[in-house]
């Protein structure tokens, strides 16, 4: 018996129709692994967000249980230190604005807020400038003392330290287990009225 004869256009046809369901294949696939790697990628930001808030805790109170001494060497001697200091402000327009200030040093005279990060970048210098000039609508208990700005850091990225010390910030550098003042030896800060 002769077997059929394929023509050359169903032959094509037929490859056409083969190579048209492994493209199907291959889409579906692909939207497979795209679902997949999206639902990993959320559970590494919030893995490295917890992680990045641990760490945020590690360096305030590496910051923290130096800065009497800090400001002491500055001609600012401390009597009360504050963490994670939280307050809201009710604005102009009607909206509530909440904040939490990381560490909040005071005399009775002048306090110093203190921003702390993990790295230092520019945006959060710029951030933290328009949040300390709102800093006594959040604390007006605050409203007699003069104002003074830190930033404290492990690293910074893109000269966001000079940025912050050309601001007139106070600039702690947490490093192993201590914390000091890196400005630059004339360095007057900026007080925040």
């Amino acid at each position: 018996m002769n077997k059929p004869t394929i023509s050359p256009a169903d032959e094509i046809w037929s490859i056409l129709k083969k190579v048209s369901a492994s493209h199907e294949e291959a889409k579906q696939e692909m939207k497979e692994i795209r679902a997949s790697q999206k639902e990993t990628d959320r559970q590494i930001q919030k893995i490295g967000g917890r992680f990045n808030q641990r760490w945020g805790a590690l360096v305030e109170s590496l910051v923290e249980g130096k800065l009497v001494r800090i400001f002491q060497d500055q001609g600012i001697d401390i009597i009360q230190t504050h963490t994670r200091s939280q307050s809201e402000w009710k604005k102009p327009d009607g909206r509530i604005e909440r904040r939490e200030f990381d560490i909040i040093v005071a005399n009775g005279i002048e306090a110093v807020v203190v921003e702390v990060k993990t790295t230092l970048v520019p945006k959060d210098v710029s951030v933290f400038l328009e949040t300390l000039k709102n800093f006594r609508n959040y604390f007006p208990r605050y409203k007699s003392e003069t104002i003074y700005g830190a930033m404290a850091y492990l690293a910074s990225e893109n000269k966001a330290h000079l940025l912050a010390e050309e601001e007139g910030l106070f600039l702690i550098r947490a490093t192993g287990d201590s914390a000091g003042i890196v400005n630059k030896k004339d360095f007057k800060p900026k007080a925040f009225n």
